[in-house]
């Protein structure tokens, strides 16, 4: 059991805007202050022993030009790395590629992680917003909380995952997480229609309602 509203509040959420080589694109960043150092949190976000204790399995090459693959989910390439600080990678899914950049830095007794996804604006983006990966990051970082609060023998179920989200608390960690989205995404200079047509969409999305 999480405090859901707490959870939400301790997250920063930040929408916003880069221009590629292929066209416009749209930064979200994510981050979270954990309570243990910033060695223990490089390694809980590079060992590919505990990246599946509180994201998913991971096989292939985590090193510089290695490629790495999430099951179910997406993989890539692995462009920098440089630890304990940071690591940048593809993230390639669905036939779509866009990018991610991991940092670790202390912060007072404990230690931020911070996450920079960039995509392209597309027509996913157009539908769903940043709400479309950037409630799955929520769900992630709250499960690294978990995991890094001496519980060294918990493990995420993908199913009970699931079965969560489903779950009246699932629902409101949800809503909360795309409702904060949608703040961000305000913030970032998106007009509050378009912004709002978004996130009602994503929302639907996620709980079923679509």
């Amino acid at each position: 059991m999480i405090d859901v509203s707490h959870q939400i509040s301790t997250v920063r959420r930040t929408v916003g805007r880069r221009v590629l080589e292929a066209g416009e694109a749209r930064v979200m960043t994510i981050s979270q202050v954990y309570a243990t150092d910033a060695d223990d949190l490089w390694d809980a976000c590079t060992n590919a022993e505990r990246i599946p204790r509180w994201f998913l399995p991971v096989s292939g090459e985590l090193r510089v030009g290695g490629k790495y693959q999430l099951e179910g989910n997406a993989g890539g390439t692995v462009e920098r790395c440089d630890p304990p600080k940071s690591f940048a990678a593809t993230w390639e899914f669905n036939g779509g590629v866009s990018w991610i950049e991991v940092r670790v830095t202390p912060e007072g007794e404990g230690a931020r992680f911070e996450l920079e996804h960039t995509a392209h604006v597309d027509d996913h983006w157009e539908q769903f917003g940043p709400g479309a990966v950037g409630i799955g990051w929520d769900m992630a970082l709250t499960a690294l909380v978990r995991h890094l609060a001496a519980d060294p023998g918990y493990v995420v179920d993908p199913q009970e995952a699931m079965a969560w989200m489903a779950s009246p608390e699932g629902v409101e960690f949800v809503t909360k997480a795309g409702e904060a989205w949608y703040e961000a995404h305000i913030a970032g200079g998106e007009a509050e229609d378009v912004a709002r047509a978004q996130a009602d969409r994503c929302l639907a999305a996620y709980t079923g309602q679509a």
